[in-house]
């Protein structure tokens, strides 16, 4: 014997997850309470959502690129080094212009490829490695053209809003392209 939920009543239930002893009365109230749920974690998040900083969105966006770059670039080794896609290791989205040096291609997916913790953390970047590798990856064009970037740039928080949200949807469709081997 179970308890109702709502009305405590006793009763028997017909399958495990019946949450209530099925009178239409707790129905009802059951799912009312599962609305007014529903609205007290979207009014939450909406208030959390306030009171973010451009840094927290900034950090959510480069977040939500940088995983971007990493399913992007799945089958490929590391930009800078001989490791490849197999690895077991960490991978990273390395940025050939630093995000303070150049914020100006923070974003820009010219400048981000995925690269091994090694290279990323214990060589910064391994520039040394990933100058021709990107060169013969994306053309000298577009890496003389990273390079003239110098302008600093603020990014406003509504942008930052816009481009993760982009990005989260790009990032689910690579998912479920890569999911159905297209």
């Amino acid at each position: 014997m179970s308890k109702c939920a709502i009305c405590r009543a006793e009763y028997e239930r017909k399958y495990m997850s019946q949450p209530t002893c099925g009178e239409s009365i707790c129905k009802t109230e059951l799912r009312r309470q599962k609305e007014r749920q529903k609205a007290d974690r979207e009014e939450i998040r909406l208030r959390k959502e306030k009171i973010k900083s451009r840094r927290d969105w900034l950090s959510e966006a480069q977040s939500v690129v940088n995983l971007y770059v990493r399913v992007r670039d799945v089958l490929d080794g590391c930009i800078s080094c001989d490791l490849p896609s197999t690895w077991g290791g960490q991978w990273h989205a390395s940025h050939f212009r630093s995000v303070g040096a150049a914020s100006s291609v923070r974003f820009n997916l010219w400048n981000i490829h995925k690269s091994c913790s090694i290279c990323n953390n214990f060589k910064s970047g391994n520039l040394g490695e990933y100058t021709p590798r990107l060169r013969a990856k994306i053309g000298d064009e577009k890496v003389d053209w990273l390079y003239s970037q110098n302008t600093p740039v603020t990014y406003s928080i509504e942008y930052l809003q816009r481009l993760k949200k982009v990005f989260t949807k790009k990032t689910k469709r690579l998912l479920e392209r890569n999911r159905n081997g297209l």
